[in-house]
C-alpha cells in the first residue's frame, strides 16, 4: 500500500498531524521506534490552549488542573500568583497523553505500527519509502515528527539542529502538593528549574538559554529536588536535547516536513515545546491534505506559516530571554516578582497573549533596572 502520508514519530506533534490528515480522509501511517504506550521524559505542562485545534474532549489525557504559582529565588525570596487564564494549565503524564492522542488518530482511520524503527529514508517513483526494522513502507509524503534526537531531520537533507541541554527528573510521592507550580531562579545560571506536580509525584526540569551550559546541570537538580523533600533513591533522571527556536527556517523539502521538536520549535525563554509542537502538526495536516490535492505551493507555504505565526513571535521571546538571563537578579526583581508578571506570561502560556503584545513594556522594566535613570 502506498499511503498518502507517513509520520515518522507518535509525539504530540506527529499525532496532531495523523489526526488531521485523517480526519480529511488521507490514509496515514504513524511510524514509532517504541511500544505504546511508552514512556517520555517530559515535565508535562501543557497549555490548555490546543484546545481549539481539536473537537475531542482532553479529559482523559490530563492528570492534574493548576493554577497557583510560586516563585523562587535561591530556594528565598518566595512569591506566590495565580494564573488569571480562562483555563487552568494542565499537567500530564506523557505516556498517557501522547497515546490518548495517537488513539484519537486511529479513530480517523490512521494506521500506528508501534515498536517499528525507521532505519532510512529514499525518494522512489514520486513518493517516499521509508524502511523500517519490519521492512519498507510507501508514503506520497513524510512528516518528520521523531523529536530533538530522531534521525528523520537529517535523512531529508536538513543541517543539524542546534542543541542544548535539558535534564528531566521524575519523583513519586506519597504527598504533593497538588495546588502549585514551582519555579526557581538563581540556582542555575542561564536558565531555571521548574517544578511541576502529578497525582503521585513531581516532575522537574531544569535549562539553560544562553552561553555555555554548565557541567553540573544534573547536581544541580537533585540538590533542589533533596531540599524539596524527594528522595533521590526513589527518582529518575534523564539528559535530554532542547532544540530551542533560533530565527526563521526552512522546514519543508521534496514530499517532506519537519514538525514538532524535529523543527526546533521550543520557546527560547520558557522552553515550552507540546504547544508549539501540536500547532506544527496541525499546519503540517494542512499544508499535506492541500499538497495532495494539487497545490504546488503548500509545503512551501507551510514553512510562511510556521515562521510568520510563531517564529515572528519567538523573536520578542529570545530579546526577553537574552536580556532577563543577563541579569537574573534584577530580571526576578523587577519582572517575576510584579504581580503582572505571571497573568502575562499566563496569558502567553494558554494563547490569549502573544510576546509581541508584552515585550516592549517588559524590556523596558527589565531595562529600567539594569540602566541608571532608564525606566
Amino acid at each position: 500500500m502506498i499511503f498518502d502520508c507517513i509520520v515518522v514519530g507518535a509525539g504530540p506533534a506527529g499525532a496532531s498531524a495523523a489526526y488531521h490528515l485523517a480526519k480529511r480522509g488521507r490514509s496515514v501511517l504513524i511510524l514509532e521506534k517504541q511500544a505504546l504506550p511508552r514512556y517520555k521524559p517530559c515535565s508535562g505542562g501543557v497549555s490548555p490552549a490546543i484546545a481549539q485545534w481539536f473537537d475531542f474532549d482532553f479529559s482523559p489525557a490530563i492528570d492534574l488542573k493548576v493554577e497557583n504559582v510560586r516563585y523562587t529565588w535561591k530556594l528565598e525570596d518566595p512569591v506566590s500568583a495565580r494564573l488569571l487564564t480562562s483555563e487552568p494549565m494542565w499537567m500530564v503524564r506523557r505516556d498517557v497523553f501522547d497515546h490518548f492522542l495517537v488513539q484519537q488518530a486511529q479513530r480517523q482511520g490512521a494506521e500506528l505500527r508501534d515498536n517499528t524503527e525507521a532505519t532510512g529514508i529514499e525518494f522512489k517513483n514520486d513518493g517516499w519509502q521509508v524502511n523500517t526494522v519490519n521492512g519498507p513502507v510507501t508514503g506520497r509524503y513524510v512528516i518528520a515528527a521523531d523529536g530533538a534526537k530522531g534521525p528523520t531531520r537529517k535523512w531529508l537533507g536538513f543541517k543539524e539542529a542546534k542543541q542544548r541541554l535539558g535534564v528531566s527528573l521524575e519523583a513519586t510521592m506519597s504527598s504533593v502538593d497538588l495546588t502549585n507550580v514551582h519555579f526557581e531562579f538563581g540556582m542555575v545560571k542561564n536558565g531555571y528549574i521548574w517544578n511541576f506536580p502529578k497525582s503521585n509525584g513531581y516532575s522537574l526540569g531544569v535549562a539553560t538559554f544562553r552561553g555555555g551550559e554548565p557541567a553540573d546541570l544534573q547536581k544541580l537538580l537533585s540538590e533542589y529536588a533533596q531540599k524539596f523533600g524527594m528522595d533521590m533513591k526513589t527518582s529518575r533522571q534523564f539528559l535530554h536535547p532542547i532544540c530551542l527556536w533560533d530565527g526563521s527556517q526552512k522546514l519543508h523539502t521534496q514530499n517532506a516536513v519537519l514538525a514538532g521538536e524535529a523543527a526546533c520549535v521550543a520557546d527560547p525563554f520558557t522552553a515550552e515545546d507540546i504547544r508549539p509542537s501540536m500547532f506544527t502538526g496541525v499546519k503540517a495536516a494542512e499544508a499535506i491534505n492541500q499538497a495532495l490535492a494539487g497545490n504546488p505551493n503548500a509545503l512551501e507555504t507551510y514553512s510562511q506559516v510556521i515562521n510568520d505565526e510563531w517564529g515572528t513571535d519567538m523573536v520578542w521571546a529570545q530579546r526577553l530571554a537574552g536580556l532577563f538571563y543577563r541579569m537574573p537578579g534584577v530580571g526576578y526583581k523587577m519582572g517575576v516578582k510584579r504581580p503582572a508578571a505571571t497573568e502575562r506570561i499566563g496569558q502567553i502560556l494558554c494563547g490569549e497573549l502573544r510576546y509581541a503584545d508584552v515585550a516592549n513594556a517588559a524590556i523596558k522594566k527589565l531595562g529600567g533596572g539594569l540602566i541608571p535613570g532608564m525606566g
